[in-house]
């Protein structure tokens, strides 16, 4: 299930996608993905990106339980608390065969501050977490679902057999069935509760949807100039 099947008609989803199709496809596009996509990305900026990552998921997960308490439907609680969990663990399982492929060292790692788009993001979904209504808080996650399956299912179609591929492990956990399955489940999830919302709420929904892929755009930009803060050098 290397692409998946287009949201149905009417919904949010479809909406939503529509709205920033220009946005997923320069993501697709961005540098980042396109080197990595052909294996030149550079040792360095992958290994900057996951630590920059594993940083992410942290408030990923956060955001995630915070929607699993206020779902009302137990099943869906069990999807929003599962996936947090995957997060945790099953992710930053590949982000520990990376660093320990890289030979990062504990030290190495704590001497790489939390560049500034990092820290915007996971603070963006920190406080939507904190101040936004269910539905909103849906829709902020669902970008990084969508979009690192969509990414990951582009890649690999362009790629065509990865054996040997410098990145094949981070290609297959975002193309493989079990992740699109999990995207599927956070679409169908979104647009149920959207169904019910009236328009100023899904108008909400929208910008939390694009404000969450502008910060997916931003989060591998600065992993591609190795982002760091300006203002370091004014602090003693």
């Amino acid at each position: 299930m290397s692409t998946l099947p287009a949201p149905p008609a009417g919904g949010f989803c479809a909406e939503a996608w529509d709205r920033t199709v220009g946005l997923q496809q320069a993501i697709v596009d961005h540098p980042f993905n396109k080197a990595l996509a052909d294996g030149s990305l550079e040792r360095d900026v992958f290994a900057f990106y996951i630590v920059q990552d594993a940083r992410y998921l942290v408030g990923f997960a956060q955001a995630l339980s915070a929607a699993a308490t206020r779902a009302d439907d137990a099943a869906d609680a069990a999807f929003l608390a599962g996936a947090a969990q995957g997060a945790l663990v099953e992710e930053r399982r590949l982000h520990a065969g990376y660093v320990a492929e890289f030979g990062l060292t504990d030290e190495e790692i704590a001497g790489i501050d939390t560049s500034p788009s990092c820290l915007g993001y996971t603070s963006y979904l920190r406080a939507c977490a904190l101040t936004e209504s269910y539905p909103v808080l849906l829709a902020a996650i669902l970008p990084c679902f969508w979009v690192y399956q969509y990414v990951g299912s582009k890649i690999l179609d362009a790629t065509g057999d990865i054996e040997g591929h410098p990145y094949k492990a981070w290609i297959t956990t975002y193309a493989d069935d079990e992740f699109a399955e999990a995207v599927l489940s956070a679409r169908e999830l979104t647009d149920k509760v959207a169904a019910h919302a009236d328009e100023e709420t899904r108008e909400q929904m929208f910008a939390a949807f694009a404000r969450a892929t502008e910060f997916e755009w931003l989060f591998w930009n600065s992993a591609w100039i190795k982002e760091t803060w300006p203002t370091a050098k004014f602090i003693g």
